[in-house]
């Protein structure tokens, strides 16, 4: 019988306490570091079973073969940079990193040592999400015309990044996996309104090559929550509702009578997918590259990719909208 992967978790937080939870569940978990009092004690209730350290050093010698990194994204490369030099496979959370260089240093690194490492980008895991991509890339919907994508919420509200990169990266990921491609183009607007300088809502848009456009629009600042994807395609459209935890299939398109626009309208299908907990699927996604050594979905290059587009984002954002183009060439 093959050796159980054991990890360690560093951060628990509010979000690394779910990646806790999940790993001890995988029975992946083998130790937990968190620099502050509060995270150690919330480590302690949920894996009273293993050891909870305060710093790095401490968590690498635990035994783990893999480091799962879900603290402060400023935190990310230098944590994930001793992981590696350490010997172990690396999960982060997004961003990979902050910096564009860092970001590509991190993937070269984990590929020159022959390490798996990949980034927390869980909407690509939602069984949702997944099977959207499937009527996409089995040509269901037809000819991708356009896309959109809301994240809306009043709040959590940081203080160490606007909401493009708290919220976007999601739909970034989920869209340029979509697509099958980079964007050629991004243009993104926006407004700080609580704190300053620091955006509470932007709009951000995509071009790809093949004229498609696609926006994400994110805020901490709106009355109702929406977490919602929809792809228009010439045949058929279709919607994801994170919110309603609902996948509607649309047979309504357009189409030219007599080189007049006409709308079809059909009605909307319910499209049935997995209950499952997209951290369990994404969780057990890194374990399984682990075994088998085989890159995950969203790998170090994934997550640079979303990060290129995150920064070109940032860049129209700081200069009111004025689009940034962006290379074709590797990053990396």
């Amino acid at each position: 019988m093959a050796q159980a992967i054991g990890v360690a978790v560093v951060g628990c937080g509010w979000w690394g306490r779910n990646l806790v939870r999940n790993c001890r569940e995988l029975g992946a978990l083998r130790c937990v570091c968190d620099s502050t009092e509060t995270g150690r004690r919330d480590a302690g209730q949920l894996a009273p079973d293993v050891p909870v350290v305060s710093v790095l050093s401490e968590a690498l010698e635990c035994g783990v073969d893999a480091v799962v990194i879900a603290t402060p994204a400023e935190t990310h490369f230098e944590i994930a940079r001793s992981a590696l030099a350490a010997g172990k496979d690396v999960f982060v959370e997004k961003p990979i990193t902050l910096d564009l260089e860092q970001g590509a240093w991190l993937v070269r690194e984990a590929r020159t040592k022959g390490r798996i490492l990949m980034v927390g980008h869980v909407l690509e895991y939602h069984p949702g999400v997944v099977a959207l991509a499937d009527m996409v890339q089995s040509g269901r919907l037809g000819r991708v015309q356009y896309v959109y994508s809301h994240r809306l919420s009043l709040g959590k509200i940081r203080r160490e990044e606007n909401a493009l990169w708290s919220f976007a990266p999601h739909d970034i990921a989920v869209i340029v996996r979509l697509m099958g491609g980079m964007p050629i183009q991004v243009t993104a607007t926006g407004g700080s309104y609580v704190q300053p300088n620091i955006a509470d809502v932007t709009l951000t848009s995509l071009l790809f090559d093949n004229g498609v456009r696609a926006h994400i629009h994110v805020s901490w600042l709106h009355p109702f929550k929406e977490q919602r994807l929809v792809v228009v395609g010439s045949k058929r459209m279709a919607s994801f509702d994170d919110v309603a935890k609902k996948l509607v299939l649309y047979d309504q398109r357009v189409e030219l009578h007599e080189g007049m626009p006409v709308p079809i309208k059909g009605e909307g299908e319910l499209v049935a997918y997995a209950s499952d907990e997209p951290l369990r699927q994404e969780m057990t996604a890194f374990l399984e590259a682990i075994r088998t050594r085989r890159p995950p979905v969203t790998d170090g290059e994934s997550g640079l990719r979303v990060l290129r587009v995150l920064h070109a984002a940032q860049r129209s954002l700081m200069t009111n909208g004025v689009p940034v183009a962006l290379s074709m060439e590797s990053a990396v």
